[in-house]
């Protein structure tokens, strides 16, 4: 069935999204420094993720070091790391209550298909927020990386760049996005129908027929 398709591919690209968003989110590659100004330093890169930073060197040895603190980063990273972790795990809920709800599935028995619709709906619907939640911190964290390259206030040594789990952020918002909604376009009641096309599915009580008798003489 079409809907059972739909299901299945919006199941499938959530899943994807909420993978690509845990790697996203442990990579130390949301900013990286910039070369700006007049000096050109190319001896060693910094990159600044959610719970460390690496130290790239041009010999190609690599540092990496988690952050002595959680209290002590700025409550730009607090709030980024919470709304991650909080999107990852209604992803992980969400994943939970899509299997149940999904048509090809029998987790609830053969006849509980309105139950499992409304699984598979409240399932579209956490991943939809989910890829919300997981956006704010993407965004949040590119406008200030934006901001402060155009600082003039702000030293050359300290401005960063865009890094590539950023970008990756965005497709993996973007797919729990469409994921979501088209799993929970896909999980119609089965009371919801067209009017059907064959025979005696839609097919009202037929009247009684009334058989005279007739007396004869």
């Amino acid at each position: 069935m079409a809907s059972t398709g739909l299901q299945l591919l919006g199941l499938l690209l959530a899943v994807m999204g909420w993978v690509g968003g845990a790697l996203v989110c442990a990579a130390p590659l949301w900013r990286v420094s910039a070369f700006a100004g007049g000096e050109i330093v190319i001896a060693q890169v910094l990159w600044e993720g959610l719970w460390m930073t690496c130290l790239s060197q041009s010999t190609g040895q690599i540092q990496c070091k988690t952050y002595d603190s959680t209290l002590a980063l700025p409550i730009s990273a607090q709030v980024s790391r919470t709304l991650s972790v909080l999107s990852l795990l209604l992803c992980l809920f969400a994943l939970l209550l899509g299997v149940a709800g999904a048509k090809c599935t029998k987790c609830l028995g053969e006849g509980a298909y309105l139950s499992k619709a409304r699984l598979a709906r409240v399932a579209g619907a956490l991943f939809f927020f989910s890829g919300l939640l997981y956006l704010i911190p993407i965004c949040w964290t590119a406008h200030a990386v934006v901001r402060d390259f155009y600082d003039p206030n702000v030293a050359a040594l300290l401005k960063r760049e865009l890094g590539p789990a950023l970008y990756l952020g965005w497709g993996a918002g973007i797919l729990l996005l469409v994921g979501g909604a088209l799993l929970n376009a896909g999980s119609s009641p089965p009371g919801v129908r067209a009017t059907p096309t064959f025979g005696g599915g839609g097919r009202s009580n037929p009247l009684p027929v009334v058989v005279e008798e007739k007396e004869y003489v």
